[in-house]
């Protein structure tokens, strides 16, 4: 069993940054594909970034050159950090893990608001 918890939201102005962190509560955390998603009012949830557990990483085209997700393996952490903020950007964000893909990630975080006012 994995156990997720998102902090770090709140209020930005755009063109603000925020850290996301994740604190992960899993044994063998390092072998878990780490993922960050998003839900916006009235939109479905989203895929943001994700991390595989060797080490690659992926970006919605939304967050590429704007976001980077992070690991600290020592500390069972992962971090999603959020540079130039938009109004779009305004959110649910998700954490999640998965042992095999995060198409459907088994295991997610109660999520934390973040939001961009203009």
């Amino acid at each position: 069993q994995v156990q997720l918890v998102e902090s770090g939201g709140g209020l930005v102005q755009a063109g603000g940054s925020l850290l996301l962190s994740c604190a992960a509560s899993a044994s063998n955390f390092m072998r878990y594909n780490m993922g960050w998603f998003r839900q916006a009012p009235g939109k479905e949830r989203e895929f943001v970034a994700a991390r595989t557990w060797r080490g690659g990483t992926s970006y919605a085209d939304s967050a590429k050159g704007r976001f980077t997700i992070s690991y600290d393996n020592a500390q069972n952490m992962v971090y999603l950090q959020m540079n130039s903020l938009r109004p779009e950007d305004t959110a649910v964000y998700y954490c999640a893990a998965d042992r095999s893909s995060l198409i459907r990630p088994d295991y997610w975080g109660q999520g934390t608001q973040v939001t961009v006012s203009s």
